[in-house]
């Protein structure tokens, strides 16, 4: 079986480039991959000794990552970033990230509300004084 390793990074626009031997960047096409069936997916996961399905023990056991964790990165912000445009107390909003607790119901629809449009909620936040 032939080898080959590719290096590639993400820009700060979100474009992914391929870094070339001399230190060149190279875009990647846009083309999206072959579509896999289930089954190829399947077979392709049992094959790869780094990417074998998870049994149902140990989905139990993983360390999930909060959303409001994956939402903050998504946006690009640190954790004070975050708590000073959303209103959020920084240590809250630590417990959250950490696991050491979990919003409640109508935390957790502001933060789907962020989400779904993180602008606008910044925007509407602008105009208003934390208390």
């Amino acid at each position: 079986m032939n080898k080959t390793t590719t290096t590639a990074k993400i820009l700060s626009n979100g474009a992914v480039v391929d870094v070339l031997d001399e230190g060149h960047e190279h875009p990647f096409p846009i083309a999206p991959m072959r579509s896999m069936t289930d089954k190829e997916i399947s077979a392709a996961a049992q094959a790869d000794p780094d990417a074998k399905p998870m049994t149902e023990q140990e989905l139990k056991t993983v360390r999930r990552i909060p959303r409001v964790k994956t939402m903050r990165r998504a946006l690009g912000i640190t954790q004070e970033e975050f708590a000073t445009r959303y209103h959020v107390p920084l240590g809250t909003l630590r417990d959250w990230e950490q696991g050491r607790t979990e919003p409640d119901q109508p935390t957790k629809a502001y933060l789907a509300v962020i989400a779904h449009d993180p602008e606008g909620v910044r925007q509407a936040l602008e105009h208003t004084r934390p208390t």
